[in-house]
């Protein structure tokens, strides 16, 4: 299992949003250059962010790219889910009806990738776009310290 490359992309659109102060706004032109994402996969991505309510979008002079809620109540597993669909590991999860014995409820493979799943969705719902912000920043200082 791997997150595609729009997944990627929105993680590191999401992590330059959060690092906004509160009402700032940001052009996708600054968002790109500064995280090197293509500009055509960039807006792409971010329009899948804000349908997803995760951020907000202001046109005009003047206008940008914002979170729509505050970095704490935003987490991976918002921005995965928001570009990328429902996590499941495999289509029985989805579904029972696309097991192909029928036998879902009974499956111990079924029982064994559900609770895989289920600590996948945990882990990526732990994490939120805050807590990153501040790791990023005791990362740069530890950088900067080095040099």
């Amino acid at each position: 299992m791997q997150l595609n490359q729009a997944t990627d992309y929105a993680l590191r659109a999401m992590l330059v949003l959060a690092s906004l102060k509160p009402g700032e706004v940001v052009d996708a032109q600054t968002i790109a250059t500064r995280e090197r994402i293509p500009m055509r996969f960039l807006l792409r991505t971010l329009r899948l962010l804000v349908k997803a309510g995760i951020a907000t979008s202001q046109r005009g002079v003047g206008g940008g790219y914002a979170l729509a809620r505050s970095p704490e109540e935003v987490t991976l597993l918002d921005v995965v889910e928001a570009v990328e669909g429902p996590i499941r590991i495999n289509r029985c999860l989805l579904d029972p009806e696309y097991c192909g014995k029928r036998w879902a409820d009974h499956c111990p493979v079924h029982q064994a990738l559900a609770g895989v799943q289920s600590a996948l969705r945990h882990e990526l719902a732990r994490h939120n776009f805050a807590e990153l912000i501040r790791g990023a920043k005791g990362n740069q200082s530890t950088r900067d310290s080095r040099e």
